[in-house]
């Protein structure tokens, strides 16, 4: 964070780990303080690293900036519990539904999570797609979906039963 007269520059401040060079990503640039909401403001002056991260991974903020923000090395883990195709099956209601929840945006498929998800492989989930078992809200293609926070994923149980039968799975 950087005061210039009664200005504030804020920047995200990217080292290097190969030649050590710097790069400036820009939060937020010759903004009049009052115009920054106080519990922000106060992030910002302490460098608060929840919000760091925050802004670390907003593609937002790599988009106003012109740059490409590669997450290719990020690792992560994926908590969820083991639930089995048959025990959606038994499940009570005409759908089961499962909400995906992440701090941070990094380009993961959704498709990647829901194969690690229900143990299901690349194949068996085209076709669960394509029998339109599974689905989300939106009714975007699952396979090149990005995970978002909030993605709800809806499981027919009626078509995934049928695919299942017709494909002699069950």
């Amino acid at each position: 964070m950087n005061a210039q007269k009664r200005n504030i520059d804020v920047w995200l401040i990217y080292r290097c780990v190969e030649c050590d060079s710097t790069y400036n990503l820009t939060i937020l640039s010759r903004t009049k303080p009052e115009l920054i909401k106080k519990d922000l403001f106060s992030k910002f002056s302490e460098n608060d690293e929840k919000l760091s991260w925050e802004y670390a991974f907003s593609s937002e903020i790599g988009r106003k900036n012109g740059v490409e923000l590669d997450y290719s090395s990020v690792e992560y883990e994926i908590l969820h519990d083991d639930i089995l195709i048959n025990e959606i099956l038994d499940a009570e209601g005409e759908v089961v539904a499962f909400k995906i929840r992440t701090h941070f945006e990094f380009g993961l498929k959704l498709s990647s999570v829901i194969r690690f998800c229900l143990g299901v492989s690349s194949n068996l989930l085209n076709q669960m797609i394509e029998a339109e078992a599974i689905f989300v809200s939106e009714g975007c293609l699952l396979k090149k979906r990005k995970v978002k926070d909030g993605d709800i994923v809806f499981v027919n149980k009626e078509k995934l039963r049928n695919m299942y039968i017709f494909r002699g799975m069950l």
